[in-house]
């Protein structure tokens, strides 16, 4: 692991819980540093998580194919991020989910047997997995939440104003399957707001 990584990983433990240097030292060498090219999967449905994930560089994208073989982006991971399957990771089930990497990607792994491993030694570790989980469901909820009550417009606007530094990142594509509209769709909304400013 390099050690702009570890500073990255040390600082985003840092927003959750207070960990001595020594302590989030020791945590941080439970993680892997892999490198993952653009296109690469990181893992595919029918596979088994066997990894919760930092995001260290680049950007991945978490998705579902429908029975119609349509992408359903679930949420997408830049730096200073997490990913997983966490239905997979934690029940060692098959997944249902890809996750993929749409830049090439430097990302960190732990896997269930050091983070176990931490849970025992580094005892603010199951605090800071249980707060990130709380974060998570939070997120989630809203997002099931607004794709109930919210028009694909509002959806739209929604996510450019929420996450600026992605949106620029991500094709028009990536962006209709994390909304849950057409390709087709999205260029209409696109070409409606562009109208009204």
């Amino acid at each position: 692991m390099t050690a702009s990584a570890k500073q990255l990983l040390k600082k985003n433990i840092s927003k959750h819980i207070l960990l001595t240097e020594e302590k989030a030292d020791e945590f941080c060498e439970l993680f892997e540093s892999r490198f993952v090219k653009k296109k690469e999967s990181l893992l595919k449905a029918g596979e088994i998580c066997r990894f919760e994930g930092f995001v260290n560089k680049g950007l991945f994208r978490v998705y579902h194919i429908d029975r119609d073989g349509v992408d359903q982006v679930l949420y997408f991971a830049a730096e200073d991020w997490w990913v997983t399957d966490i239905d997979s990771f934690t029940n060692e089930r098959p997944s249902w989910l890809y996750i993929e990497a749409l830049e090439d990607a430097e990302i960190l792994l732990i896997s269930k047997e050091n983070k176990e491993f931490a849970y025992r030694n580094i005892p603010e570790i199951e605090k800071l997995f249980r707060i990130m989980t709380q974060k998570t469901h939070v997120f989630l909820q809203r997002r099931i939440i607004d794709n109930m009550s919210k028009t694909a417009d509002e959806r739209y606007i929604e996510f450019i104003e929420r996450y600026p530094q992605l949106f620029h990142r991500l094709s028009n594509l990536q962006i209709a399957a994390y909304l849950g509209i057409s390709h087709e769709f999205l260029s209409k909304i696109r070409k409606k707001i562009s109208q009204k400013k």
